[in-house]
């Protein structure tokens, strides 16, 4: 029989002391997974960019970034459940494929979740403006405003474990309200397209010099967004009762349930927009916006904009959580400079220092939203990191598994020989994907922007890796690791654990 005692000792084979409080249950843990990847943070980010590249032809992309992803969710599930650790990536790779790699990949990680907050925030403070105003903010208004939903996420956290679970469960309630149950009602009351319209472009591909491929790749670059967080479940693993059962299974099970509502609500909005071919020309700003007011009526603006505000801001929480525990966990190995700080425990059991820390740095990225509308290289900017991350982390555990490195089977989630099938078709994926959105399209960059705006993604992370490898060389983080928190158990001292 599992309970707290035994987790504690678990984490003890690793070297760590049980520092985080362990209240989270299943559900809580599946809570934060479904808040922090979102079907509507997801899907409404990516389906006005859908649209003008690929037409309603979009949803098809979404499907594509799904059935990849889901093989990625499996790798990580089978990596859950025998790393029951915060920490996630950085302590995966640390241990199967050694300190500097696990470093590296746990900075571009940090990084890349950074970025993913400050993307939140900029693309909520959209809807935060349209709930007291008409129009769209000005660029300085929509920065303020992402801080705000910054500061807002960070408060919550500060108040400890317990109130971050109370708003996620209503952000979860908001979810279900914006995208499965105004879904059902627009495919049941409020269609003007026949199921036709998502074989069609409606000449999208003019964005694209004519290319049907070219603006269907762009699309599913910008689709692979939607996609993201489902790792957030992996950095409470401490926090967690039962981790080796329950994180796996509620990184699936928030994957397969965000999966089908974000492919319920890109189809419900496709089929109920009267006017397609003016989402294709850019000339809607928001698709699913209208689609909903026009399906519902003008009454349900501003509840549906409240709605949306919720679900935003759960996410926002969910965010900010999972990159306090992030830092934590690189912090307590002293990876990095003012380690002893970022470390810190506060009385509500949580890493506090290291959630200001992760906030201000967020609200720092917003300052690119000056420069224009910035929400396309925002998502390519995090995407890109995220892919990245995933394939580094897949690549690892694939190699781990056949030099004998890893045995998943030690593990409570087992897939046999299948799970070596998921790992191949989840690195061939990654390797496409990244590549993707990682290649530079003007189409995604800010009108008039710069050629730097162009080469985001391949430049800042560049220059990351370039840091962190110096830092790797110079100052050897590798070499202040806890002794006891080195290599992993080998895979017998595991399963008998």
């Amino acid at each position: 029989m599992n309970d707290t005692r035994t987790d504690a000792g678990d984490l003890a084979e690793y070297g760590y002391q049980q520092e985080l409080r362990r209240t989270l249950s299943a559900w809580a843990v599946f809570a934060i997974g479904f808040a922090t990847i979102s079907p509507v943070v997801g899907i409404y980010a990516v389906v006005q960019l859908g649209f003008v590249f690929a037409g309603p032809a979009w949803i098809w992309a979404v499907v594509v970034a799904f059935l990849g992803q889901l093989l990625v969710a499996t790798v990580y599930a089978e990596l859950s459940s025998q790393f029951p650790m915060t920490g996630g990536v950085y302590q995966w790779v640390r241990r199967l494929g050694g300190p500097r790699l696990g470093w590296l990949t746990g900075w571009l990680y940090l990084a890349s979740a950074v970025a993913s907050l400050t993307t939140v925030a900029y693309l909520g403070a959209v809807w935060l403006y349209m709930l007291v105003a008409d129009g769209t903010p000005s660029p300085l208004t929509h920065v303020l405003l992402g801080v705000v939903f910054v500061a807002v996420a960070l408060g919550i956290n500060l108040l400890g474990v317990n109130p971050v679970k109370h708003f996620l469960n209503a952000g979860i309630v908001a979810e279900g309200v914006a995208s499965i149950a105004v879904s059902l009602i627009l495919l049941l009351f409020a269609r003007h397209n026949g199921f036709g319209i998502l074989f069609e472009t409606l000449g999208a591909e003019g964005a694209s010099q004519g290319s049907v491929l070219a603006g269907f790749l762009t699309c599913l670059a910008v689709a692979g967004w939607a996609f993201l967080g489902f790792d957030a479940t992996t950095q409470v693993a401490e926090e967690t009762e039962q981790p080796r059962r329950s994180v796996p299974r509620a990184l699936l099970r928030a994957y397969l349930f965000v999966a089908f509502t974000v492919l319920l609500t890109g189809l419900a909005v496709t089929m109920a927009l009267a006017k397609p071919r003016d989402a294709v020309a850019g000339t809607l700003a928001d698709p699913v916006f209208t689609a909903v007011t026009e399906g519902l009526g003008a009454w349900s603006e501003k509840p549906f904009i409240l709605v949306v505000l919720i679900a935003f801001f759960a996410c926002a929480i969910s965010i900010q959580t999972y990159i306090g525990r992030a830092v934590f966990a690189f912090a307590r190995d002293r990876q990095l400079p003012f380690s002893t700080t970022l470390a810190t425990i506060g009385p509500r059991q949580i890493p506090y220092v290291s959630l200001i820390a992760t906030a201000v740095l967020a609200a720092l990225g917003l300052l690119l939203g000056l420069n224009g509308n910035a929400a396309a290289t925002l998502i390519a900017f995090g995407s890109g990191g995220f892919y990245f991350i995933f394939l580094t982390v897949a690549l690892v555990a694939l190699l781990a598994r056949l030099s004998g490195r890893w045995n998943p089977a030690a593990g409570q989630l087992r897939l046999g020989r299948t799970g070596l099938i998921v790992n191949v078709a989840a690195v061939v994926w990654l390797l496409f994907e990244a590549v993707n959105i990682a290649w530079p399209r003007t189409e995604l960059a800010p009108v008039g922007g710069s050629w730097v705006q162009t080469w985001a993604v391949i430049l800042v992370f560049s220059v990351l890796f370039v840091l962190g490898a110096a830092y790797v060389v110079f100052a050897k983080p590798h070499t202040r690791l806890p002794q006891a928190a080195g290599p992993h158990p080998n895979a017998e001292e595991v399963e008998a654990s």
